[in-house]
């Protein structure tokens, strides 16, 4: 088994370029700031204009709030411990699907992706459940597990399921065929197969799936709660839309979109660590 540890070692799936003899330019500078600059100009200019239209009063307070008013009620939602009430209960909810559907879909994308008879077996009926928009689910859901958590965990793992599954599937069979070719002269089985081989080659299309899965999983989530839920953001962004509470709908949708954001920054971070033995 050291032996095949060696080979494998001594084997390169791509050659990757080297970089330069430890020369690394520094993001601030000239180019950082242009580049900050960049990055925030858009955003502001969506305030600005957003504020502009909100004093000239060009469309009714109702339909689009003032900066003032959003951050009124933002505050207004911390004080009272709304939004972190609502936050949690979906973030609840977000990862017990997550877990499920990202468990499932690995454990799939690895059996099928190593066994041809399975790929054909499951591909047929996971392709036509995966053409069915997540929503299109969500009243059969409802009539089989009832209007409480487990009717959107249920939902949320199968927005989960799919891109992990697809994702893991592509991985296995992207291995290096001279990896496999080191493992089949050494002998050594299936299990050992999957763990040393497949699954190190599999690892960056994993990560891909886990954030795509993720970013299915919170639109999942606040889709369900908005249709069939009394808690959550989604709830609450629904709520405020049949109040006519423009000012407190954008700021949970302000709230969904930070969430989702840091959500896959986090997952990008821990990406490049697990990754950084690859380079």
């Amino acid at each position: 088994m050291e032996g095949l540890n060696e080979a494998l070692e001594h084997i390169h799936i791509k050659p990757g370029l080297r970089e330069n003899s430890g020369k690394q330019v520094k993001a601030w500078g000239y180019n950082g700031v242009f580049n900050l600059l960049t990055s925030v100009s858009f955003p502001l200019i969506l305030l600005v204009t957003w504020q502009i239209v909100s004093v000239l009063n060009i469309f009714p307070p109702m339909l689009v709030p003032s900066l003032k008013s959003v951050a009124e009620n933002l505050a207004e939602q911390l004080k009272t411990g709304l939004l972190f009430s609502d936050l949690s209960v979906s973030l609840v909810r977000v990862m017990k699907g997550y877990f499920f559907g990202g468990l499932l879909g690995l454990s799939f994308g690895v059996f099928m992706g190593i066994s041809a008879f399975a790929n054909r077996f499951f591909s047929g009926i996971f392709d036509g459940i995966r053409q069915i928009p997540g929503l299109a689910w969500l009243p059969l859901i409802i009539l089989w597990f009832g209007i409480g958590d487990t009717s959107k965990v249920v939902l949320i793992a199968k927005g989960t399921f799919f891109p992990v599954l697809l994702n893991t599937i592509d991985g296995i069979r992207n291995t290096d065929k001279g990896y496999l070719e080191v493992a089949r002269l050494y002998g050594i089985k299936k299990l050992e197969l999957i763990r040393k081989v497949y699954f190190p080659s599999a690892v960056p299309f994993v990560f891909v799936g886990l954030r795509l899965g993720a970013g299915m999983a919170w639109m999942s989530v606040v889709g369900a709660e908005m249709l069939a839920s009394s808690s959550g953001l989604g709830y609450r962004i629904s709520n405020a839309q049949q109040l006519m509470r423009s000012n407190e709908l954008i700021v949970d949708m302000i709230v969904v979109g930070v969430i989702g954001w840091l959500v896959d920054l986090i997952l990008r971070k821990i990406t490049k660590k697990v990754l950084r033995w690859k380079k």
